[in-house]
């Protein structure tokens, strides 16, 4: 299954980016911010936007946004430090992880590295450190709470420090690294169990893998413009250069909109979908969802609906992708939120805030959202794929 390959070779932000832009080139787009007829692509601190052009194209675009971070342990600056004779790793939480999760795990690191010579690096450290749980006999008859500053601190599994690791991943000396942005993640490797996926990072490698797909399979077919948006950053809230709140998709639609003709009609046309994770039914805690809104695995991709704006979908949007999902002979399923359990968000209000076009949240239904290691369904994954293409395909 390629969508394993894709996730194993995308530990983090930075290299989800850096592949899908990669896979984007060897299909002949161009690595540059053109608005001509054809493929182009760019990459901007773990942000990867492309967008494809029809000659003579409708005077609208289609956009799928996602995003490429994942919740997890980052390295500090300084992550080298000694206690009671173990060297450990500095790090701080970064997003809202499911802390529990991280213990007794085999944890890699990976991320980009600034060299002296101001190149900058991809690095995968392997499998070199792991949080230890308290063992059962010291815990007083129960398990202890948890620290977020004392007990995520991972262990090395040797002498060597960090820093050093990383700079041998990165191929230079340790001085020659002046700066980094790691992040840890699950060390063993994705797979298929029966009929799902079990991996760490779905939340949103789903949605970024299957937006890549749709975009190459629906470009040459579509009269409109497309455009592929994933953004860094929005496990901490999109308000960064690269991320939902940044300027990066406006810019590039601004470009767009003026190659094409008049730009209040162009986003006046335009649609998008705001593709991010969504809840499956949890079977030991039923209780925690909405009794008449059920989505479970390998029954269809999820539409997000929420009053408050937590997503942006609105009638008009969730019937357009009900349209698109019945062309795609895709089953459609509904995630509302149970009024007494506390609801997430996307992009998508970000995003369709800042642009003004209408957006619908979809995604994936997952068990284990925010886990090291997250479980989706391998048919969930095949139709939202199918679904994807025919949005951008216009059907």
């Amino acid at each position: 299954m390629q969508f394993l390959s894709f996730l194993n070779a995308s530990p983090s932000a930075f290299h989800a980016a850096a592949n899908v832009a990669s896979e984007l080139v060897d299909a002949g787009f161009a690595p540059d911010s053109d608005v001509t007829p054809g493929g182009h692509v760019m990459v901007c601190g773990g942000a990867v936007l492309a967008w494809w052009v029809p000659e003579n194209p409708n005077p609208r675009v289609r956009i799928i946004g996602s995003h490429t971070d994942s919740p997890g342990l980052m390295v500090k600056p300084d992550p080298d430090f000694l206690r009671e004779g173990f060297r450990q790793v500095a790090v701080e939480v970064y997003g809202g992880p499911i802390l529990s999760s991280w213990f007794d795990r085999d944890i890699r690191f990976a991320g980009r590295v600034i060299c002296a010579d101001r190149s900058e690096r991809l690095v995968d450290t392997g499998a070199v450190a792991r949080v230890p749980n308290l063992a059962i006999h010291l815990c007083n008859g129960g398990a202890p709470e948890i620290d977020r500053q004392v007990h995520t601190q991972p262990v090395l599994g040797g002498d060597t420090p960090l820093s050093a690791i990383v700079a041998r991943a990165a191929g230079v000396d340790a001085a020659d690294v002046l700066a980094h942005e790691l992040i840890s993640t699950d060390a063993q490797p994705a797979a298929v169990v029966g009929e799902s996926i079990m991996a760490g990072r779905l939340d949103n490698l789903t949605s970024v893998w299957a937006s890549l797909r749709a975009l190459l399979g629906a470009r040459h077919e579509a009269r409109d413009i497309l455009v592929l948006a994933s953004f860094n950053h929005e496990e901490v809230g999109s308000a960064s250069a690269t991320g939902a709140g940044g300027p990066l998709l406006e810019r590039v639609l601004a470009r767009l909109a003026t190659a094409v003709g008049d730009p209040v009609e162009f986003y006046a046309n335009s649609i998008a979908v705001s593709a991010d994770a969504a809840h499956s039914v949890h079977p030991n805690f039923p209780g925690k969802h909405d009794p008449t809104h059920r989505p479970l695995l390998n029954r269809g991709p999820v539409l997000k609906i929420n009053a408050n704006q937590r997503y942006a979908s609105d009638a008009v949007t969730e019937a357009e992708w009900v349209r698109v999902c019945r062309a795609a002979n895709v089953p459609v399923q509904t995630f509302v939120g149970h009024n007494d359990v506390p609801c997430g968000s996307t992009i998508g209000p970000i995003s369709s805030t800042r642009l003004g076009i209408p957006t619908v949240d979809v995604g994936v239904p997952l068990l284990s959202m925010h886990s090291a290691r997250e479980q989706a369904g391998v048919r969930d994954m095949e139709w939202f794929v199918e679904a994807l293409t025919a949005f951008m395909a216009g059907h």
